[in-house]
């Protein structure tokens, strides 16, 4: 493997080879496995995000506004039928492991919603950028992304500016935002996804990126998993749980990676990761 893993493992200690999903993480900052579940996976899948959403409205912080039209809903594990599928895909765990480590731990579980009537983000990225990444140009967490729906051109797709995770200077606002005056760097790098029930994507959350205008009657819901390297600390964002009951059915090998309080019962989680800059869109 490259000299972009993390340091010490190389692919005999991995499930699959994923040399050229670090090699795009670190040069692109985004990459995909199409076709790692089937669909029926993911309509499954879809049945319990809009379950989770339909109750997340209903109570007062359950559903954070990320846009006019547009929500972001964390949940917990048990919450998803398919999360062990998720977190133990070979894919994921390899993934994990070549860029953040054998210790990586999986701190986060949501998913965003852009109704009809989305507008276009501004663009963004989804929190500064850690002084390890500033000073040793390392990846320190990762974000995946599972859709529920085909991805159409109508739906507002994911659009992302492959290569500027390394954006960084003053004109960043709350070092996420970049002036407008840059958006014509990110128009011209913009590489809009389509991905299709069944696919995962594995992106740095650092690298500029928008959700656009959803001009359907469909809303289109996609998972978010989160997981930080040893150094992050974007767990203190989130308060994601698992009843001792949920964690005593787990195996060993995701117990060692879920970094969450262990309960005796759920309490619905009130979404503690606001991004001020996007509640109005993009003018």
């Amino acid at each position: 493997m490259r000299a972009y893993a993390f340091p010490g493992i190389s692919p005999h200690h991995l499930d699959v080879d994923v040399t050229s999903d670090v090699t795009a993480l670190y040069e692109e900052g985004v990459t995909a496995r199409r076709a790692a579940f089937p669909a029926a996976w993911a309509d499954e899948l879809r049945e319990d995000v809009d379950a989770a959403f339909r109750e997340a409205l209903a109570r007062p912080g359950g559903a954070v506004g990320r846009g006019p039209h547009r929500y972001y809903v964390e949940i917990h594990p048990e919450q998803i039928r398919g999360f062990v599928d998720l977190v133990e895909h070979p894919w994921v765990r390899s993934v994990c492991t070549a860029v953040l480590g054998p210790d990586h731990r999986i701190v986060e579980l949501g998913f965003d919603v852009p109704l009809e009537g989305a507008v276009n983000q501004p663009w963004h990225r989804d929190f500064p950028m850690p002084g390890e990444t500033r000073r040793e140009r390392r990846l320190t967490s990762l974000a995946f992304n599972v859709t529920t729906v085909d991805t159409e051109e109508d739906m507002g797709p994911f659009e992302i500016a492959p290569g500027t995770q390394w954006d960084d200077g003053p004109e960043f606002e709350h070092g996420m935002f970049p002036h407008k005056s840059l958006y014509r760097r990110y128009e011209e790098r913009a590489v809009r996804t389509y991905p299709q029930r069944g696919d995962i994507s594995a992106r740095t959350a650092l690298t500029i990126h928008r959700g656009t205008a959803n001009r359907s009657a469909r809303s289109r819901p996609v998972l978010v998993l989160g997981v930080d390297g040893p150094d992050a600390a974007n767990g203190e964002r989130h308060d994601m749980a698992v009843t001792r009951r949920y964690w005593e059915t787990l195996p060993h090998r995701v117990r060692s990676h879920l970094n969450c309080p262990v309960v005796e019962e759920l309490v619905p989680v009130t979404q503690k990761h606001t991004i001020e800059g996007l509640v109005m869109g993009d003018a």
